[in-house]
């Protein structure tokens, strides 16, 4: 079983940076592949980006391209989740999620992800 502990959430304003941390445990993560989603107030949870096991091929949603950065260190068994210029509308909880990797393709579906976080909240004020 993996349990996955997200950190570095907090209160900036628009157009600063966070970066997330995704810590796991229980199993070595070189394995599975990882995303980040997110759920605004009212909203449903939404894709952000996710990463494959190695770390060679990544996928971000829209609205974050350019923007938010995905990445891992497998040997620190560890996800991250670079933002930069932040926006009001990125406000929401942030979950690390992992899947046992197929290794063919990223998915951007919720129910493909068989371990989550607890969640880190972004408030980015205008």
């Amino acid at each position: 079983q993996v349990q996955l502990v997200e950190s570095g959430g907090g209160l900036v304003q628009a157009g600063d940076s966070l970066r997330l941390s995704c810590a796991a445990s229980g199993r070595r993560i070189s394995n599975y592949d990882m995303g980040w989603f997110r759920q605004a107030p009212g909203k449903e949870r939404e894709f952000v980006a996710a990463i494959n096991g190695n770390g060679d091929s990544t996928y971000y949603t829209d609205s974050v391209k350019d923007r938010f950065t995905i990445s891992r260190d497998n040997a620190k068994n560890t996800g991250y989740l670079q933002m930069s210029s932040l926006k009001p509308e990125d406000t929401a909880v942030y979950y690390c999620a992992a899947r046992n990797s197929d290794y063919r393709m990223l998915y951007v579906s919720s129910r493909r992800y068989e371990h989550w976080g607890q969640g880190t909240q972004v408030t980015v004020s205008s």
